[in-house]
């Protein structure tokens, strides 16, 4: 929308009423407080929700990968054949042996429910989500026969246990006797603690090298299952086909959305249903715009006359008015995307002082499953909200622009 040089000076004079208008100066100010409150709102919401599924995305898929190919009866005796295959296989990174088995653990009267995981040392070592998360200890100190194990922060402060500490893991698969099975009750070294910053996860899990495992459940040379991991995680179900059709009757294969689909979908569904209430926010910004401009029309209206008796057009009336409007929803919409951005930067911080003002814990990990308030923005997210932002703030713009053009000065005038 071109402007001529006294479209520009008279729209930026409306843009800043005189001393008698403060009043129309104040329900503009007002309609770019919305329009900021709005934007900011979306920025700072769906940062957070694509911060919250990207954590979780990267913490899950770090310890599980992209699928798991799960032996028929929990044990996978030919594990070596499926390793083979998969990595044969087109589009497939890393196949990876584990051991998962639900246990007990004691130590000093405390007993807890662990999910032990058995790994080869050098894949344990290898694992970035766990290895950049050692707390105390290392990983270094765990190798076959060792007798060592790594435990997660929230499990070893349960249990009051701390590297070098004597831990019992207690096993059903025992040794039968005339009266029963026997659990095996089996002693180990704490060597490292690890905080993956999942709650669930630092909760329960207990790590120990592959051989281990195998000796504490009785398994022999099996596996329980082979984590896969892909060039594209969307994409997981087509790449693994071929491995599936396979080990059909062996194995099944479980991908990491059927993995955590209840807890994905509901991150998609809330993601669509907060991105739809906020917007709400945007629209109720631009009908203030409109009555901000309804009313300065009404108080223009003289002066509007005027200028249409001097020989400005109807046209030039609407863009006059249409450029006041845009300019209170872009001024909002930068303001918006400044605040969003500033909140987001300094985000964990403002949860830690609304907490301490409030005496509530609004960041619970048992709840929220990640320790810290994620963030995560995506470009095309945000220049969409800018977007509907200014379109919304136009088309505010219209009906106002659109009276002050249809303003006939001689009625206007006529008692002048």
């Amino acid at each position: 929308m071109i402007l001529s040089r006294y479209e520009r000076m008279i729209a930026r004079r409306y843009l800043l009423p005189g001393k008698g208008e403060a009043f129309i100066l104040l329900v503009a100010g007002f309609s770019l407080g919305a329009v900021l409150l709005g934007v900011a709102a979306l920025v700072i919401v769906m940062s957070v929700m694509n911060g919250f599924r990207a954590e979780l995305f990267d913490k899950i898929v770090g310890l599980n990968g992209h699928a798991v190919v799960q032996g028929v009866g929990g044990q996978l005796p030919n594990w070596r054949r499926v390793i083979e295959i998969a990595n044969a296989t087109p589009g497939v990174t890393s196949a990876t042996p584990l051991i998962e088995q639900p246990l007990m653990t004691s130590y000093n009267g405390r007993v807890e429910a662990v999910l032990l995981r058995g790994m080869r040392v050098q894949d344990l070592r290898s694992n970035a989500t766990i290895n950049r998360k050692i707390v105390l200890g290392s990983l270094a100190s765990l190798s076959a026969g060792s007798n060592r194990i790594a435990v997660g922060s929230r499990l070893a402060e349960e249990l009051g246990a701390t590297v070098g500490s004597d831990i019992s893991l207690i096993s059903p698969q025992g040794q039968a006797t005339p009266f029963g099975t026997v659990p095996r009750i089996v002693s180990y070294k704490v060597g490292a603690i690890f905080e993956i910053g999942v709650y669930d996860y630092d909760k329960s899990y207990i790590l120990m090298p592959m051989e281990d495992a195998q000796t504490l459940l009785l398994m022999g040379d099996s596996v329980g299952m082979i984590e896969v991991n892909t060039v594209d995680p969307d994409r997981v179900q087509t790449i693994l086909q071929p491995i599936a059709d396979k080990v059909a009757g062996q194995a099944l294969i479980t991908d990491w959305r059927q993995m955590n689909a209840q807890l994905f979908e509901a991150l998609g569904v809330e993601r669509v249903a907060m991105f739809t209430v906020l917007c709400i926010i945007i629209i109720v910004a631009a009908f203030n715009i409109a009555s901000s401009l309804i009313m300065l029309v009404r108080a223009k209206t003289r002066d509007i006359a005027i200028l249409r008796t001097m020989g400005a057009s109807r046209g030039a009336m609407m863009r006059i008015f249409m450029t006041v409007g845009t300019t209170i929803g872009a001024l909002g919409t930068v303001s918006g995307l400044a605040v969003g951005f500033l909140f987001l930067t300094y985000r964990q911080p403002i949860v830690n002082v609304v907490q301490k003002m409030t005496g509530q814990n609004l960041w619970d990990p048992t709840i929220r499953f990640l320790d810290e308030l994620p963030s995560k923005s995506n470009p095309v997210e945000i220049i969409g909200i800018a977007v509907v932002a200014l379109i919304a703030s136009f088309l505010a713009t219209l009906y106002p622009a659109y009276k002050a053009a249809s303003t006939d000065p001689v009625q206007v005038l006529r008692y002048e």
